[in-house]
């Protein structure tokens, strides 16, 4: 028994020894560095708690006393930024994921001997703040209404302050932090810029707002060296600010904050703790102390006593839970003998805090569907309540649709229509009681539902009513023509008469009218009793000599259509007379026509823009009696841009277009009377991603027409040098291009 005593009395006095040496090492050390106890806080811990009515109470828990914080808001992103200074971070993970009512997240960074606290809101939020002690609490609430814009109203807002022209990018720099984060540094030149994060994956797009980007910082930064998680930044001016696209690698956490003119990206490599997701079919981690068991047929109750002194831990044991248990076990951690004895005797355990259930399977299991059952008959008797949620940019009968699981009612009127969950069972974000209907007259949302179902809807709506983004699409049809021709045209013939001392006449001229001329003269002299020469024209000054006409003296007639120049020349012998007439003409045209369609249209609705004009014509059918009768039709002569533009993730736009010229080539005429018009016709029809703000090429037709045409009489026109003047040349070369351009632009929805 004195053993014993002395034994148990030795395990007890350990603890009191070194509790008492402890407090004296705290004392000794607390008078040392009193001094120094102002100097640097420490925040240890973040913590949260629901509040009715989607409020959430921030808990920081600090090393020493809190002293007033420095808050200030902003509303594009909403977020409540609460500074403290002297204070260096001590938390093992610097981002907390909340998700109740308006408050998302919240994350800390540390940074110029400070400690930047950042609560991320889906929307504009009032807030209180109050200090504790070692403690600040910060109530946050589910947006702001009238009263809470009042409340918020005294907080100063730096990013508000929007300077007259806008502010400029003075600078942008990268640093490397002593964790391996890459810091993201853009300076201003003034306050008034704001900025808008987002991520897609690996890749990341900071929007910075109201901020001229100088040309010497369009650049693309390679930092790949710097052995973080950012490998390329690339920054670019868009519309009335700037736009820099960072691709990073690894698993990593990003964390913004702005404070003045200096706005700081940090992306920092993701904690191997904080990126492990909970696989059920993963075996557990144990990381508790190693404990070494050897027991033969012990109460299970004593074994979760041990347990619970080694881990220092609560734990609660069942009623129900009995018999005894062997084990063997050396070295291992505590948790893990846990579950193994939990295993063996069919048990299980539920932990919250530092208070470990631990009861058989199916009591836990009954007591957790009990607890399910009670809840849903509560949620049964919750009495119902009514809300009006107006859609500003969407649809509230398609919203309602999405709410209930699409199903729409057939009855429904044209000013509105409604749908309720079914008695059986939940439906969409509806409860088994809810309902919704819709006033499509005032694009209006009326629900009927649980005050936590209300919550959610309007949550929903808040998320989902949002601007679609619009795209202005401009097109480009160059249809440019060379034509080049040149023609060569000659008219000659020789026309005369000669007699022998016989009489025989013998005439020539182009023609045989001109031959038939010179012959009728020939036989009136004889017959009038002279000699057949000179051969006088009938009709033509009595008594005078007279040559045929022109046309018929002419053997060769090949002219040039539209002279632009020509040369003559006449020989007038004894008994001869000899034509010539040279012709040329050269022409070059060169034409160019652009017509630039331009419209603007939302994300993924088309859009289509015509100009031209509609050109009848009259045709004629015959009738039944005999007689024709006229109808009037028409034809379309029209340039058209068809286009529905979809917006990718990326900042890209998916185009699905067609495009089509038209223009009136030419009358034909109608055997029945009236002329039909003819078209050409230019059209595509294709789709093309694009970047935004990118010009492309859609297509193009090139033609060339090369025409040498070559009019000779035969023979004679092979002579060289004199086969000249008995052919006639004429060379074309046509060419025609066609080239459709489209380039899309995203309207920014901070543009005015």
């Amino acid at each position: 028994m004195t053993t014993t005593a002395a034994n148990h009395q030795g395990r007890v006095s350990g603890p009191v020894v070194r509790r008492a040496l402890r407090c004296a090492f705290l004392l000794i050390a607390g008078a040392a560095g009193i001094g120094s106890a102002h100097a640097e806080n420490v925040l240890e811990k973040i913590t949260y708690n629901s509040l009715p009515g989607g409020k959430v109470e921030l808990t920081l828990k600090l090393a020493g006393p809190v002293n007033e914080p420095q808050v200030f808001t902003t509303d594009t992103p909403p977020r409540i930024a609460l500074d403290l200074a002297d204070t260096r971070s001590g938390l093992t993970q610097r981002n907390v994921d909340i998700n109740i009512g308006s408050t998302t997240a919240v994350s800390a960074v540390e940074a110029a001997g400070r400690t930047r606290v950042v609560v991320d809101l889906v929307r504009p939020s009032s807030y209180e703040t109050k200090i504790d002690g070692n403690t600040l609490l910060v109530t946050i609430g589910n947006g702001i209404t009238g009263s809470a814009a009042s409340t918020a109203a005294g907080h100063s807002d730096p990013t508000k302050a929007v300077a007259a022209g806008g502010v400029e990018i003075s600078n942008i720099d990268f640093r490397r932090g002593k964790n391996g984060e890459g810091r993201i540094l853009v300076t201003f030149s003034g306050e008034g810029a704001t900025t808008d994060v987002k991520r897609d994956g690996d890749k990341m797009t900071l929007d910075l707002y109201n901020a001229k980007l100088p040309a010497n910082l369009a650049q693309r930064l390679d930092v790949l060296d710097f052995a973080t998680p950012v490998q390329i930044i690339e920054t670019r001016s868009r519309g009335n600010g700037a736009r820099m696209e960072i691709s990073a690698k690894g698993p990593f956490e990003q964390l913004a904050y702005q404070s003045g003119n200096e706005y700081v990206l940090e992306i920092a490599p993701k904690r191997a703790d904080a990126d492990k997701k909970k696989d059920k079919n993963a075996p557990p981690e144990y990381t508790g102390a190693r404990v070494t068991f050897n027991f033969q047929d012990i109460p299970t109750r004593s074994v979760l006593q041990l347990i619970a002194d080694v881990s220092d831990l609560n734990i609660v044991v069942a009623d129900t839970v009995q018999g005894n248990v062997t084990l063997r076990l050396i070295n291992v951690p505590w948790d893990q003998a846990l579950d193994l004895v939990l295993q063996a005797k069919g048990l299980d355990k539920r932990r919250r805090d530092n208070v470990i259930w631990v009861a058989p399977q199916k009591e836990i299991a009954d007591r957790e569907q009990a607890i399910e059952d009670a809840r849903i008959a509560l949620e049964q008797r919750v009495e119902l309540q009514s809300a009006y949620i107006p859609v500003s940019y969407g649809k509230a009968k398609d919203i309602a649709a999405l709410i209930s699981k699409p199903q729409e009612n057939s009855a429904a009127s044209g000013s509105g229509g409604s749908t309720s969950s079914s008695s059986g069972g939940s439906r969409g974000f509806l409860s088994t009681r809810g309902s919704v209907t819709f006033d499509e007259r005032t694009n209006t949302l009326l629900v009927n539902d649980t005050p936590d179902k209300l919550r959610e809807i309007r949550d929903l709506v808040l998320t989902l009513d949002r601007p679609v983004q619009q795209v202005l699409i401009e097109s480009r049809i160059v249809v440019a023509s060379d034509t080049f021709a040149r023609e060569l045209g000659v008219r000659f013939g020789i026309s005369g008469g000669y007699e022998d001392r016989h009489g025989n006449v013998v005439t020539t001229s182009g023609t045989a009218a001109g031959t038939d001329q010179m012959t009728n003269a020939v036989l009136n002299n004889r017959f009038n009793g002279g000699r057949g020469l000179p051969a006088a024209v009938p009709g033509i000054l009595p008594g005078g000599v007279a040559a045929p006409s022109l046309n018929n003296r002419l053997g060769v007639n090949m002219p040039v259509s539209s002279p632009a120049g020509s040369f003559g020349l006449a020989i007038l012998g004894a008994d001869y007379l000899l034509d010539l007439e040279l012709s040329a003409a050269q022409t070059e045209n060169k034409g160019e026509v652009i017509s630039s369609p331009r419209v603007i249209t939302a994300n993924q609705q088309e859009a289509v823009i015509k100009q031209g004009q509609e050109i009848g014509y009259v045709t004629f059918t015959g009738g039944g009696s005999g007689i024709s009768q006229a109808t009037v039709q028409f034809k379309d002569a029209v340039l058209e841009l068809k286009v529905t533009p979809t917006i990718t993730n990326d900042e890209r736009v998916f185009l699905a277009l067609a495009v089509k010229k038209d223009n009136i080539a030419d009358l034909i005429a109608n055997p029945g009377g009236g002329f039909v018009p003819q078209i050409d016709k230019r059209e595509i029809n294709t789709s093309v991603l694009v970047d935004d703000g990118q010009t492309v090429v859609l297509g193009g037709v090139y033609e060339v027409e090369r025409r040498n045409d070559l009019k000779k009489v035969p023979f004679l026109g092979d002579i060289p040098a004199v086969g000249a003047l008995f052919r006639n040349k004429n060379k074309e070369v046509n060419k025609a291009e066609l080239l459709i351009f489209v380039t899309p632009r995203i309207l920014n929805e901070s543009l005015k």
